[in-house]
């Protein structure tokens, strides 16, 4: 029996154990590891929330690699796919003794495209010198790779503007038209994929294959034994992504200067290109000005009601417009499509352009919401379902094999409610394990109720004044995490300024100054540092030890409340007579409330404060739920205490 198998390989003296002498064994492990385990013998659905500490990971690959089930394990990002691939399955599979095939399978953005490369080679123009030295050092890597994994190059920035020029996307792969398409590393990672026994996506992968069909992930999962989503909290934010649909200014750009270039390569003087492309730019350039108001002004990121825009006549015009000019590139090229494969992608990108001025064009159905995404120079239509319930119900319907969900935060009730309501799993096996860390004795929870309420003016500088004298008495060793990224610059201001008044010589590092990696490159051991990070510091940072004793979070991570995806489904639980504040804003708060704490004690041996600088928490009477969501953290009830616990575990006198 697996469970049998699995409980032996995490007991003393088991396979874990020889391979591993510093490894411990944990009951909470072991339990999870049972009934992942069970899941995939009865082929059933289960959900397990489980702490940090628990070994999570272990807990579900050893059922998994010990089964010898076809398995497709897929996680929240290409770093953690990364890790599992090169590090978690390769020991696993040498301390179970299994020959399981193992394989990693990521989207076309992460794999070279050489049909491209070569075009960029001869063709692209590139923006300085930097560009030209990313592209020289693509091409020499590339005559050694076998994967292609654009993770492999050195030094190359996730944001470079090369990337674009040397990988693929749906719209401009020529498929088996391509001349390099014998040599195509996507292709070679899709076979590798279907001939292997645990393959390694990530949710954004699967998301957008379900949904396009254009990963290989499609044909993947039919064949499957078992499907395991870890970082499964994140699963539902990225099916919505991919489930709906977008029409923004910025791909009718992309896609008018794709018009003239590829006309103008192989089409010189059979058609307009020149006057189409900028029909199309000014089109664009009409979208993005009826969609932000027809005002014209710079705007800062952020989602605007659909009915605010729809209803006036601007809108409307620009997408019958877009829909013209669309209509007579799509002609133009079809005149010309059959003297090269670019062209007849093109046209085929340009008619599901038409057909998306169509879409919008007519009124949403009841069940998706519309909204309008507006940035300093682009503006892009969006629609919505409200939840992935249907579309995961669909693929558990279509063959029986067990799914398995897990993540440190799941929801805020026994039947973790938040997560298993928004997939449609609540049929679902529900497991909860607590962490194995002893919270009361590693770690303090501060709610300073002095400070101003969020809503007030004086709040950043407050925050920020704050997280100075916890660094200051730390000698750094601080992150601020923020729930906006408008309060990200006034929070960091305060802190720099409260610094200096205090002598203390400290490095601030901020997001967005420098790219995530290299900010926490640069936080190192945490001396003389301080973090101030929104969103993406918030899961997925591990910085066990001394070099992270203090996490403040400036208020409460409630949904925003005019954001139109939330307004929607507020509106769906009124509906049913449902309250939209206990059901959906309080477990939301919750569930980000615990992946931010979370930072703090990554390990037995760690200690520090948190700091959740929001009376709220400390007055309202939701306030004792959150804190009942959080790990069992002692309580300090001032400064004085907070100040004196930073000190001893600084090291510093008392």
């Amino acid at each position: 029996m697996l469970e049998a198998q699995v409980l032996q390989a995490f007991a003393p003296g088991g396979a874990l154990y020889e391979a591993d002498p510093a490894y411990r064994e944990r009951p909470a492990q072991a339990r999870m590891a049972a009934a992942v385990a069970g899941a995939l013998d009865d082929r059933e659905a289960l959900v397990v929330e489980a702490g940090t500490g628990v070994g999570k990971t272990y807990a579900y690959l050893v059922p998994v690699l010990l089964s010898g089930r076809r398995t497709l394990v897929s996680t929240a990002t290409k770093a953690l796919q990364d890790q599992l691939f090169l590090r978690d399955l390769p020991r696993l599979r040498a301390a179970l003794q299994v020959s399981s095939r193992i394989a990693l399978l990521k989207g076309r953005s992460s794999y070279l495209c050489l049909h491209r490369m070569e075009h960029a080679r001869q063709h692209a123009r590139l923006p300085d010198r930097g560009a030209v030295r990313s592209l020289a050092r693509i091409e020499q890597w590339a005559q050694a790779t076998r994967a292609g994994d654009l993770a492999e190059v050195d030094g190359l920035d996730d944001r470079s503007p090369v990337i674009p020029l040397v990988t693929s996307t749906r719209d401009n792969c020529l498929g088996t038209e391509c001349p390099r398409w014998s040599d195509c590393h996507v292709v070679r990672a899709r076979r590798e994929a279907m001939s292997a026994d645990v393959v390694v996506v990530n949710h954004h992968l699967f998301s957008a294959d379900v949904a396009l069909r254009d990963s290989g992930v499609a044909e993947l999962l039919p064949t499957v034994d078992a499907a395991v989503f870890d970082e499964a909290h994140q699963l539902v934010d990225a099916g919505l992504q991919f489930l709906g649909a977008a029409l923004g200014s910025g791909q009718v750009s992309d896609l008018a200067r794709d018009v003239l270039a590829a006309g103008y390569e192989h089409a010189r003087g059979l058609g307009p290109w020149q006057e189409l492309a900028a029909s199309l730019e000014l089109a664009a350039q009409g979208l993005r000005f009826a969609a932000s108001g027809g005002d014209g002004s710079a705007r800062a990121p952020g989602k605007l009601r659909w009915e605010e825009r729809a209803a006036a006549p601007a809108l409307p015009e620009a997408l019958a417009r877009l829909q013209r000019e669309g209509q007579r590139a799509s002609a133009a090229l079809q005149e010309v499509q059959a003297l090269a494969p670019e062209l007849e992608r093109l046209r085929e990108r340009v008619e599901q352009l038409v057909g998306s001025c169509r879409g919008f064009a007519l009124p949403p159905l009841p069940s998706r919401v519309r909204w309008i995404d507006v940035s300093a120079h682009a503006a892009r239509l969006v629609e919505s379902p409200l939840d992935i319930r249907e579309h995961l119900g669909a693929q558990r319907q279509a063959a029986r094999k067990a799914w398995i969900f897990t993540s440190a935060t799941l929801g805020d009730d026994e039947r973790l409610s938040w997560f298993t309501a928004g997939t449609g799993l609540e049929d679902a096996r529900v497991l909860r394990v607590g962490s194995p860390f002893d919270y009361p004795a590693q770690a303090r929870l501060w709610v300073p109720t002095h400070l101003p309420v969020p809503q007030d003016a004086a709040h950043p500088g407050a925050v920020g004044r704050l997280a100075a004298g916890c660094a200051a008495r730390l000698g750094g060793r601080t992150f601020v995490l923020t729930t906006t990224l408008r309060a990200l610059p006034l929070i960091a201001r305060a802190l720099r300024e409260a610094l200096q008044e205090q002598g203390c010589e400290f490095h601030v590092l901020v997001q967005g100054e420098e790219p995530r990696r290299t900010l926490l490159q640069r936080y190192g051991d945490g001396r003389s540092r301080v973090l101030v990070g929104s969103h993406s510091f918030w899961e997925g940072i591990d910085v066990p030890g001394e070099a992270l004793q203090c996490v403040l979070i400036d208020k409460l991570p409630f949904p925003p409340p005019n954001d139109p995806l939330v307004e929607a489904r507020v509106k769906q639980i009124e509906a049913r007579g449902g309250r939209a504040f206990d059901e959906l804003s309080v477990p939301e708060a919750a569930v980000a409330l615990k992946q931010g704490a979370g930072r703090l004690i990554r390990t037995e041996n760690d200690r520090g404060l948190l700091v959740v600088c929001d009376p709220r928490l400390a007055r309202m009477s939701y306030g004792r739920r959150l804190r009942a969501a959080l790990p069992p953290m002692r309580l300090v009830d001032d400064a004085a205490q907070a100040w004196q616990w930073l000190q001893e575990i600084a090291g510093a006198p008392g």
